[in-house]
């Protein structure tokens, strides 16, 4: 119960673990570093993914499947995409008792799979541009792992797209994380920042990489989507060609995009309080709870029911008819969540009411039975609002400015949040300023701002402003 929940500003670390287990979202299993989705946990999942490919397939994206496995010599093709991901690697070394004459990894990311199939499929520029997503699992290995945070396997969706021209792969690699922002804040209620990776910091392999990166309540950074141009590095490297217009041939350039299940971490440390998660309506896989009051009482149980039939058709809705007292309920759902309570009992079934109270704010309103169709999505909104506002509010304070390397290091060594400095764009810097200030380049925000002139670190001219800061 709420008791066994540590609370946030004791041990953030503790309450985030206390809830992921509470609330039932999963439970650890035997293998190190992968967890077991329970019921509620998957549900959440599956619908932030229907959300998700809704707007894939709205955008002219199919879904496909590739193996699991990645021969070795599949893998080496791309040099510097091996390179970045050699460290995480698992292999697969025997088929039963048999070694294997050629080691086989188990997917990390699925570029070098989907660049082998397109230089099969591939022919034409009639056959462009090519739109494919997958859903599925990968397999990472982690030295430490914490559930949906960082997971030795986890769920996610990557997207492959290869184009014509350079400048439609870029516009694609914007598209899709405009598709992600817009997710993200517009259905889970979590503000994000959109910007570029430093060079750095990019995805191996990639051109260049974007971001969206969201603050945590405890003014930690997460990186919660990424989009990447990847040029035409890819298509050379597999001799990926097609005919082009004009009859020659020539290589197509190359975009991947994901996000992954850290998205319900994401939900849990922005939202959540001392008393559990706090979900955004849009995919909480109950949106409304209805706790009868004086169940053994006649006809409240059955109005109870009346009501579940008919909201049901609006909204995720479910009815709590067991024996346990309305207090442990209340005190359950909200553990789990659940946007929105409907408490019901003899009194209000004799005005023709029921009480609804809002997860976010616990705020209660005496609705007529006869307005439910209409107050009970206008409250979801107003949920799904506040959240996001709160979030917000919480970026900004703890969002500060820096101009000189000590005010950073003062910063950064006594408050938690988002430094917003700028940069002269060499990589000693960057390197320099997570060195001397354990910061690291969120991203170069597409809104950018002029703090001063020179370089936070070095005093030369800037070049860019950088969101620095702490990060899951």
């Amino acid at each position: 119960m709420v008791e066994a929940i540590t609370k946030m500003d004791e041990d953030f670390t503790k309450w985030y673990t206390d809830v992921v287990i509470k609330a039932d979202l999963v439970d650890y299993s035997s293998v190190r570093g992968c967890m077991i989705f329970r019921p509620y946990g998957y549900a959440l999942w599956e619908n932030i993914q229907q959300i998700f490919d809704r707007k894939f397939k709205a955008t002219g994206h199919e879904n496909v499947y590739m193996p699991m496995l990645i021969p070795e010599s599949l893998l080496e093709k791309e040099k510097d995409h091996v390179a970045g991901f050699a460290p995480e690697v698992a292999w697969v070394t025997h088929g039963g008792s048999e070694k294997l004459t050629e080691r086989l990894c188990v997917r990390p990311t699925s570029e070098t799979l989907f660049c082998d199939h397109y230089a099969h499929v591939i022919k034409s520029y009639r056959d462009l541009p090519m739109l494919y997503n997958q859903w599925c699992s990968v397999v990472r290995w982690e030295k430490t792992s914490r559930p949906f945070l960082r997971n030795v396997e986890f769920l996610w969706q990557e997207g492959h797209t290869m184009h014509e021209t350079a400048e439609e792969a870029k516009e694609e690699t914007q598209r899709m994380l405009g598709i992600y922002a817009e997710t993200c804040e517009n259905d889970l209620a979590i503000p994000v920042i959109k910007g570029r990776k430093t060079d750095k910091e990019k995805f191996a392999g990639a051109e260049e990489t974007y971001t969206i990166e969201a603050m945590m309540h405890d003014g930690k950074a997460l990186q919660s989507g990424t989009s990447h141009f990847f040029g035409d590095g890819f298509a050379k490297a597999f001799d990926i060609t097609f005919t082009g217009r004009d009859n020659t041939l020539q290589h197509p350039f190359q975009t991947s995009w994901g996000v992954s299940t850290r998205l319900i971490g994401a939900i849990i440390m922005t939202h959540g309080d001392d008393n559990g998660l706090v979900l955004p309506p849009a995919v909480a896989p109950i949106q409304v709870i209805i706790v009868p009051i004086a169940m053994h009482k006649e006809g409240v149980t059955d109005k109870a029911n009346e009501v579940l039939e008919r909201i049901q058709k609006f909204c995720r809705a479910k009815i709590d008819l067991t024996d346990n007292s309305p207090g442990w309920k209340f005190a359950q759902y909200e553990m789990k969540g659940v946007p929105l309570r409907l408490e019901i009992g003899p009194k209000d079934i004799e005005k023709n009411q029921c009480v609804l109270v809002r997860r976010d704010n616990r705020e209660k309103y005496f609705v007529s039975l006869d307005e439910l169709e209409t107050k009970i999505p206008e409250l979801l909104k107003a949920v799904h609002d506040g959240m996001y506002e709160k979030a917000r509010k919480n970026r900004e304070e703890k969002t500060y400015e820096a101009k000189s390397l000590d005010e950073l290091k003062e910063i950064a060594e006594t408050k938690l949040g988002f430094i917003k400095a700028m940069w002269c764009g060499d990589q000693e810097c960057e390197e320099k300023l997570k060195e001397v200030a354990g910061v690291s380049s969120r991203c170069m925000p597409f809104e950018q701002e002029q703090i001063s002139d020179t370089c936070v670190c070095c005093g030369k001219p800037a070049k860019s402003m950088v969101y620095w800061g702490k990060a899951y």
